[in-house]
């Protein structure tokens, strides 16, 4: 099972995205568990992810977050416009696409 985690600001607007995502997986049969935390809790909910996916407006924290965690998590930014329209398939297909799935 793949862990992907997303952050943004407070969580709640990638919370949105989480369920197309879900839902998505869910309709392929990609096992994996997606959920959204704050930016705030990034070290705590981000080094046992698969991947970490950070919302279009905290995009400009990436070298950050990737220093924090460290080399053996994936860190990528969403997408702006699959974010905007909450496009969970291309989000999840992006996810597989980095992770080699």
């Amino acid at each position: 099972m793949r862990k992907i985690r997303l952050f943004c600001g407070g969580g709640f607007s990638t919370s949105l995205l989480v369920n197309k995502m879900k839902d998505y997986a869910a309709s392929i049969g990609y096992d994996c568990l997606v959920d959204a935390h704050s930016y705030s809790q990034v070290e705590e909910f981000g080094k046992d992810a698969d991947i970490v996916l950070l919302g279009p407006q905290i995009k400009y924290e990436m070298n950050n977050i990737k220093a924090k965690l460290g080399e053996g998590v994936k860190v990528e930014a969403i997408d702006m416009k699959a974010y905007g329209l909450m496009d969970g398939k291309a989000v999840i297909e992006h996810v597989k696409d980095v992770l080699g799935d």
